[in-house]
């Protein structure tokens, strides 16, 4: 069970998918997790007219079953006070801040949809909102609280989709986007102890995913059957954030698949996801020079 001097940790968008498992893994390891999402009359989730599972209570209570210890809070992420409050009441209920995982995105029910972006609805573009900038103003205010700590972690989740296309120029945008606000986040935290890290993650077994593949034939399904669970994501993070040698890879975009062997993480039975850099290529490796 966690203790007064557990490691903090907030994730955001946990109401169901990635954001779920990750929780639930850093709940697994000991860890006070704050898990964040919109108030129930607003976070209701469709893919195909079907409503999608899952609530903010209900990841809070399978943290604390899972051996940890789970604070939900409901924040709208398009809204930069209720996120200055949240951070506000980690700091209040907890004194400090060990990891941010900035996961909330805006994912529109017509996201993985075939066509141009002109014929989808205008609304796709919210991930710029809700998935980019919230990912700036979460990071703004976790800062104090990371560098009280004086060792931490920022991590963003990612995809492949920032390097090639994937879901349309908003989805790309958003993904690229996050890469970089790690590598400059990275140069703001030197000498600090604070790192920060955008993970490229590959296709992941949830709800939203078993729901598209079931409309997407074949080839979907056949990415599905080697996909990873959030949970084995979440490890990874678990397994960044007590590492040593943590500082040395901040700034960097990494794919999960890659480094989960570097810690002995795989998935059940000792399945391994494969990384998709061959297929769909590698991270963007930032240019050196510094313009202040």
């Amino acid at each position: 069970m966690p203790t007064a001097t557990s490691p903090v940790a907030v994730v955001t968008g946990a109401s169901r998918g990635v954001g779920r498992g990750i929780a639930l893994a850093l709940g697994a390891a000991g860890m006070t997790v704050y898990v964040t999402g919109r108030a129930p009359a607003q976070a209701g989730s469709k893919l195909y007219g079907q409503a999608l599972d899952g609530s903010l209570e209900g990841t809070a209570a399978a943290i604390g079953a899972a051996g940890g210890r789970g604070i939900a809070v409901h924040c709208d992420h398009a809204e930069d006070a209720q996120v200055r409050a949240l951070f506000a009441r980690v700091a209040e209920e907890c004194g400090r801040l060990d990891l941010l995982v900035n996961n909330a995105a805006f994912i529109h029910e017509q996201l993985i949809e075939p066509g141009p972006f002109w014929s989808k609805p205008l609304e796709l573009v919210d991930i710029l909102e809700v998935g980019l900038r919230s990912a700036y103003v979460a990071s703004y205010y976790a800062a104090p609280l990371l560098l009280k700590a004086g060792r931490g972690l920022i991590c963003f989740t990612s995809s492949f989709g920032a390097g090639c296309y994937m879901h349309g120029p908003a989805y790309g945008a958003q993904k690229a986007g996050v890469d970089k606000l790690a590598a400059d986040m990275a140069i703001d935290f030197e000498g600090s102890g604070v790192a920060a890290l955008s993970l490229w993650l590959g296709p992941q077994l949830t709800e939203r995913t078993r729901l598209a593949g079931a409309q997407h034939g074949e080839q979907y399904q056949a990415f599905l059957a080697q996909a990873e669970t959030p949970e084995f994501n979440g490890r990874v993070i678990h397994a960044l954030l007590g590492d040593p040698e943590l500082p040395s890879y901040s700034g960097q975009t990494l794919v999960t698949a890659e480094i989960a062997p570097r810690y002995g993480i795989s998935e059940a039975a000792g399945r391994q996801p494969p990384s998709y850099r061959e297929m769909l290529g590698a991270p963007r490796l930032q240019h050196p020079a510094r313009v202040i």
